[in-house]
């Protein structure tokens, strides 16, 4: 089948509604549903699977299949579904100061942790041995677990610099536990910091068993509808991943959800740079969109309780949504951050309920048009007042998204995202793309795959520039090696960082490439 003629499903499961879309090659949308996401996560993208195939006079057309869920997210959160991780820091004796884990929360700990320990080894800052590995405690601590851990977690000191320690440790753990047992090296997890490095690779080891469910519900729902096309899943960055990269991996899956609504608003409205606005029923996420790809978040993010510190996206959450509750009280108005949620087309007045709504404020002022019966039970005045709060809200978390006081196009996606004025403080342009309601399942069906390296690379007789086209090429060739056209791969970002503290003369590069599946 040529390539015109194949179809593309993305799916995206949120904690409300489960969207699904079916785009041809040119990222035209053929069908799109929006149905409540079910406690049997599976059921619902079954569900959705099946609504959008209707539309479609040949299901064999559709080659690839695409998902992006809160599967990892919510699992950390409600601390469900967990694997038991035994803890291994290769930091002694400089890190015995803050154990492992110190500063996660009791019942996450409990809940994830066999055993914890910190042994002799790692590098310097510049990859020089610090302390010789201590391979006789590694294996103490291995015979003395009082149960068979899920996986195991390994993290070095300065391990993105110098991994030889923590490749090691793997290989031990190999040789005593067997060749099949899973484990998560820190350095292909996140960069520098050990503490927040270490706390996502643990979190990533804790994952697995979800990683099976994720893989297992999308293959599962696509038998059961005869589709045969290539799976793959969202990740964090805004690009794919494929099955085995889930599998070791499933970490990067968390943030998916607003990674496919920026990479939808970038598809629809075709700008490559721009503020996202995505308004849902609880909350609207305000993140920026560079060179058509999300801006990384540069600090730390807290996920359940536990900072890490890998790629995720620059994101600001406020507590306004479609659901988000109206009152009235001593001459003032407030809109949320409380919300109705899911219960919206119960709750709301527009819908018959009895609650004061963001979405009845919007209707009663007629702003939007929707629900079943008049918003009376909110006066205009009020409804008025809550709108012009609402829009500085938004106005506000725009500019604090920013990096410069210049206007810039915002995008407005997401459900609710009728509930917001065509015209915002701070923005050179607004813009409300069709089918802005499921982006986030655009996003998941025209994501392309992507690679990204953050090393150190030495400076050379050639010089700078010779060491930046070696850095640009291994994250090319790694991009490939993932699944991407090589006549397609780009690089869309570098970033040079000169190490003045380190001998010799080195760079740490950051660089990320991208490009259409193969």
């Amino acid at each position: 089948m040529a390539e015109q003629d194949t179809l593309r499903l993305g799916i995206d499961v949120g904690g409300t509604n489960t969207d699904a879309v079916i785009v041809d090659a040119d990222g035209k949308v053929v069908a799109k549903t929006k149905i409540p996401t079910t406690p049997d996560v599976t059921r619902g993208i079954s569900e959705a699977i099946g609504v959008v195939l209707d539309a479609v006079d040949d299901k064999t057309r559709i080659s690839r299949v695409m998902l992006g869920t809160t599967h990892a997210t919510n699992a950390v959160i409600e601390r469900r579904g967990l694997g038991r991780v035994a803890c291994i820091r290769v930091g002694g004796p400089a890190t015995h100061s803050i154990p492992p884990l110190a500063m996660w929360p009791d019942d996450l700990r409990s809940t994830v942790s066999v055993a914890e320990t910190i042994i002799d080894g790692g590098a310097e800052f510049d990859g020089r041995d610090q302390v010789p590995l201590d391979e006789a405690a590694l294996l103490a601590f291995l015979d003395g677990l009082d149960e068979t851990p899920d996986s195991y977690a390994v993290t070095s000191v300065f391990a993105p610099v110098a991994d030889i320690h923590e490749r090691r440790v793997v290989e031990l753990i190999r040789e005593k536990m067997g060749a099949s047992v899973t484990i998560s090296a820190s350095s292909h997890i996140g960069s520098l910091g050990l503490l927040e490095r270490e706390n996502a690779t643990v979190l990533n080891s804790a994952l697995t068993n979800v990683a099976h469910q994720i893989i297992d519900g999308l293959r599962n729902a696509c038998a059961e509808h005869g589709l045969e096309a290539r799976q793959l899943f969202a990740q964090n960055d805004g690009s794919l991943m494929s099955v085995d990269q889930v599998l070791a991996q499933p970490v990067l899956t968390i943030g998916s959800g607003p990674a496919n609504s920026l990479r939808g608003a970038s598809a629809l409205s075709g700008l490559t740079d721009a503020i996202v606005v995505d308004v849902g029923g609880t909350s609207t996420d305000v993140a920026v969109i560079a060179n058509g790809f999300p801006r990384e978040s540069t600090v730390p993010v807290e996920i359940g309780g536990v900072e890490t510190n890998f790629r995720m996206p620059d994101l600001l959450a406020i507590g306004l949504g479609g659901g988000s509750r109206v009152r009235e009280g001593e001459g003032s108005v407030r809109v949320g951050p409380d919300s109705v949620g899911y219960r919206l087309d119960r709750e709301a007045l527009v819908f018959g309920g009895h609650t004061a709504t963001f979405s009845d404020a919007a209707v009663r002022s007629g702003r939007a048009g929707f629900g079943s019966v008049a918003a009376d039970g909110l006066s205009r005045d009020v409804a008025t007042r809550a709108l012009a709060l609402a829009d500085e809200m938004v106005a506000d978390a725009i500019d604090r998204m920013k990096l410069s006081p210049e206007p810039i196009p915002v995008v407005l996606v997401g459900g609710g995202s009728v509930l917001l004025s065509d015209s915002i403080s701070g923005a050179s342009k607004v813009i409300r793309p069709e089918d802005a309601d499921v982006a986030n399942a655009i996003g998941a069906a025209l994501a392309p795959i992507s690679a990204q390296i953050d090393e150190l690379f030495e400076v050379g007789v050639d010089g700078r520039e010779a060491a930046v086209e070696a850095a640009k090429q291994k994250v090319m060739d790694l991009t490939v090696a993932q699944g991407a056209d090589p006549e397609d791969v780009h690089v869309v970002a570098v970033e040079e960082m000169t190490l003045a503290y380190m001998k010799g003369d080195h760079l740490r590069i950051r660089a990320k490439a991208a490009g259409r599946l193969d």
